[in-house]
């Protein structure tokens, strides 16, 4: 393994997965322990070479010794192939390079709603730019992961609730993004894209919890009422993240209370449907 000397990666001290995979990098000894810090804390003095505002949305790696700087997923590749040489010739093939593009830029630019920080008046300067279409992009393609798991699960939960048809779940999912668009609009609306995004990032979440029961229901046979136990009790786990993240956003109860509310009445409709 190579590792990268006089280079140092610059990381968002705002978003805790950047805090994560940085500081494994330097763990694994890929740089050494200057080898990341926060851009908050570089002065435009002391780079003068890095675009500040790109390294907001794209991780920057630096090469002091030659001033040469990288963003985004040019940095990642740099320091994986530092790790395996022998993939240098994927990292330079253009189809693939465009598609690592696409993905980080996907990731990156909805990261404050993957893993969301605290929203408070001492925040730094330059925050990430925000894009609609990524976000939007990123709950529709949540929606559609969340709608097919619960599409999945529904068996399991019958016949203590009956099983609809198989776009009931992506209907319920869309009900949901637009009943709570509209409260959040009453109550706060600069919040409305950072409160969706986290929200379906907790429906995601929820939905992979059930993931391990639909994959024990392929080899043995489950109780209805093992079925709708463990949803309850992924729905109690989501109520709770649901909570922490609204208090990150500064949002008080009134996003929770109509969150269970929807859910108390879909689930009050489809068992007497």
């Amino acid at each position: 393994m190579e590792i990268l000397k006089d280079h140092q990666i610059l990381f968002d001290a705002e978003c805790p997965m950047c805090k994560l995979y940085t500081k494994a990098i330097v763990n694994a000894g890929i740089l050494d322990d200057e080898g990341r810090v926060a851009y908050q804390e570089v002065t435009e003095e002391s780079c003068p070479m890095v675009d500040r505002q790109r390294a907001v949305n794209e991780i920057a790696l630096i090469n002091h010794r030659t001033g040469e700087v990288t963003y985004g997923v040019q940095s990642l590749f740099k320091v994986m192939a530092a790790v395996m040489p022998g993939m240098r010739a994927l990292f330079s093939f253009k189809p693939f390079v465009w598609l690592m593009t696409k993905a980080y830029a996907f990731i990156s630019y909805n990261r404050r709603v993957i893993i969301p920080a605290p929203v408070n008046s001492d925040r730094f300067q330059l925050q990430p730019t925000f894009r609609l279409g990524c976000r939007i992009l990123y709950i529709v393609i949540m929606l559609l992961i969340v709608g097919s798991i619960l599409s999945a699960y529904a068996p399991l939960l019958n016949p203590i609730i009956t099983q609809g048809e198989n776009y009931r779940e992506y209907i319920i999912c869309g009900g949901q993004i637009l009943f709570q668009a509209i409260v959040i609009i009453l109550v706060k609306k600069d919040e409305i894209w950072s409160y969706l995004g986290n929200m379906m990032t907790v429906s995601f979440a929820g939905a992979l919890l059930l993931l391990p029961l639909i994959w024990i229901s392929k080899l043995v046979v489950v109780s209805p009422v093992i079925g709708v136990g463990w949803f309850l009790v992924v729905a109690g786990l989501m109520l709770l993240e649901h909570i922490r993240r609204c208090k990150l956003l500064g949002l008080g109860w009134v996003m929770t209370l109509t969150w269970v509310l929807y859910n108390v009445l879909s689930a009050i409709i489809i068992s007497y449907a």
